[in-house]
């Protein structure tokens, strides 16, 4: 992994992304606040900016939806940057490679993209220059992001939450995302099998797949564990007037582990998956596994969990995580991740709302925030770039 000691966006440009027929901001390394009217386009920036790490972005949109509505047919959104790090700068690029023909045995790409079937898409990632895996962008960058969206966090379904702190361990570990996709790759493949084949399923693969899930569940749920014990301290020390967070993952195999070595969760684990083959098969779904932990959110203070909490109570829980998230990084990465903050000072009042922009500082983010009113960010007027956003387009100010 590369040692940063600041990561910032120093040129954005866009291409047919959702509003944008094109945009090209030329920036410092200090926040970036964006103004304007809601419907202009301003998340839609922060979305763009959350391409340059891996995943699904901050919206978790399906890829076509990304391009421009009114773009040419065969059109593909594209987002381009040049980040600045101590050791130079890097050139990331990333958008959307349509026309996999998938009638095609070859599977070569086509190059007239609007021939492509419904679905038949691909994030393509290019590093100064050159083709690479998304993980790859990883090596590099970083952000953390906070949106309306996550208010509902601790009152929706667990998978939710488990997403959430699955984005905020593969900050620190890229190969956590590999490791949750195979695991759900194979656990499919052993419910299927166990439906499908009944009594026939052959026991020696079975054994094998069963294995697997062990091993790579047992490692996610070690890796979600480390991560919510370092949350929890790291809010406890940097609190501030938000309320300190108490953070745990409960389920099977933290229980496990709690109790025990990794060895030996592991070889429950394994031991689980055996004996509930027939229940497994019968509900079609699998009983045992980190794919039904949760993340439990508590007050440090009251011990009241996060959804019992007021909305306000929820929204200072949300903030104290996420600055809990950007410190760890900055410690263990040696650089803060990019912070996108989409509305998030609008429903503070002015005690939090200075108090937040005192940590950004305080923690040498390239912080990007959104706002219909200039006046929330005067705290940031002296370090930051002002842009209006209207008419698909950012205007400085």
């Amino acid at each position: 992994m590369r040692e940063n000691a600041h990561w910032a966006v120093r040129r954005l440009t866009l291409n047919d992304f959702r509003n944008y027929p094109t945009l090209r901001l030329e920036l410092n390394s200090g926040p970036v606040v964006l103004t304007g009217a809601n419907g202009t386009g301003k998340t839609n920036l922060l979305e763009a900016v959350s391409y340059l790490a891996p995943g699904r972005g901050l919206r978790g949109a399906r890829l076509s939806e990304v391009t421009r509505r009114d773009a040419t047919p065969g059109a593909a959104w594209a987002v381009a940057a040049t980040l600045a790090t101590p050791v130079g700068e890097v050139n990331l690029g990333t958008g959307l490679e349509s026309g996999q023909d998938s009638d095609k045995d070859s599977g070569e790409t086509q190059k007239n993209a609007g021939n492509a079937r419904i679905g038949d898409t691909r994030r393509v990632v290019h590093i100064n220059g050159q083709s690479a895996r998304q993980s790859a962008l990883g090596e590099w960058i970083g952000a953390v992001w906070l949106t309306p969206t996550m208010d509902r966090l601790f009152a929706e379904g667990a998978g939710d939450r488990r997403r959430f702190l699955d984005r905020i361990v593969t900050g620190f570990d890229p190969g956590h995302a590999t490791r949750t996709t195979s695991y759900g790759r194979v656990l499919r493949e052993r419910i299927r099998l166990l439906r499908e084949k009944g009594g026939h399923v052959d026991p020696d693969w079975l054994c094998v797949l069963e294995e697997t899930l062990a091993q790579t569940g047992t490692a996610i749920a070690c890796a979600r564990r480390e991560i919510a014990i370092l949350l929890s301290h790291t809010c406890e020390q940097n609190h501030g007037p938000f309320p300190v967070a108490r953070v745990e993952v409960i389920g099977d195999v933290e229980s496990w582990l709690e109790e025990g070595s990794a060895l030996e969760a592991e070889e429950r684990f394994h031991t689980a998956l055996t004996q509930s083959r027939v229940h497994d098969a019968e509900s079609g779904r699998t009983f045992h596994g980190p794919q039904r932990s949760d993340l439990v959110v508590q007050m440090r203070s009251t011990g009241v969990v996060a959804r019992e909490c007021s909305t306000g109570e929820q929204k200072g829980l949300l903030i104290s995580l996420i600055l809990a998230v950007a410190e760890l990084i900055r410690k263990k990465r040696g650089s803060p991740p990019l912070l996108l903050l989409d509305e998030v000072a609008a429903h503070l009042d002015s005690e939090w709302r200075v108090a937040l922009f005192e940590r950004l500082s305080a923690l040498n983010a390239q912080a990007w925030l959104t706002g219909t009113d200039a006046a929330q960010f005067e705290g940031l007027s002296s370090c930051a770039h002002f842009y209006h956003v209207a008419d698909n387009a950012a205007v400085p100010y």
